[in-house]
């Protein structure tokens, strides 16, 4: 399946790990198309790299090179020259929208909606979603898809391997409970 239902990954859900594969997963089903740039790949791997001693640079970059090689076109450029025009309560989140604006993006998937009001966004056609919305939309509208991406995730967990009830209470840590909801009518496919 292929839609041209894009969206823009927010710095916010690429940095914790267990979310960001989910989302890898699910972007490489063609469900929808994934974007994102470089500025907010750096904006991920910084904020990572401050919070967590135990990781490498290089070890977040190796993750960023697969990102980029693994989903199709992911990687928007030339998005900067707009940077300046757009208005949003945290001017350093301006690069997402207009990332998003460049890219054709219908949402940015985001934890942070306060900071992509829809008065601010409307005017561009692009809304600010949860990842647990978003997630869960997905599933309602294909499940086959993000049921593949969500095996194809719990099972690329191997150090320690999840259980599926494991593998739900992770996605909940990840503040999807709706996600979460939704995918216990699927349990034993997990």
């Amino acid at each position: 399946m292929s839609s041209y239902y894009t969206v823009v990954y927010d710095a916010c859900v690429l940095y914790p790990a267990p979310l960001r594969s989910l989302l890898m997963y699910m972007a490489v089903t063609d469900l929808y198309r994934a974007r994102w740039s470089q500025q907010i790949h750096h904006e991920w791997i910084c904020n990572l790299l401050a919070k967590r001693p135990d990781l490498t640079r290089e070890k977040l970059e190796r993750v960023r090179q697969l990102m980029d090689r693994h989903t199709r076109d992911a990687v928007v450029t030339g998005f900067e020259p707009l940077i300046d025009g757009l208005a949003l309560p945290d001017p350093d989140d301006r690069h997402v929208l207009a990332c998003a604006i460049h890219s054709g993006a219908e949402a940015i998937i985001t934890f942070n909606l306060k900071d992509f009001p829809d008065e601010a966004l409307e005017q561009y056609d692009v809304k600010a979603i949860h990842p647990d919305e978003f997630v869960a939309d997905m599933l309602a509208l294909s499940p086959g898809d993000v049921i593949q991406a969500v095996q194809h995730h719990r099972r690329s967990l191997k150090n320690p391997p999840f259980t599926a009830d494991e593998y739900l209470d992770l996605l909940f840590n990840q503040r999807l409970p709706e996600t979460v909801n939704m995918l216990k009518d699927f349990q034993p496919m997990l």
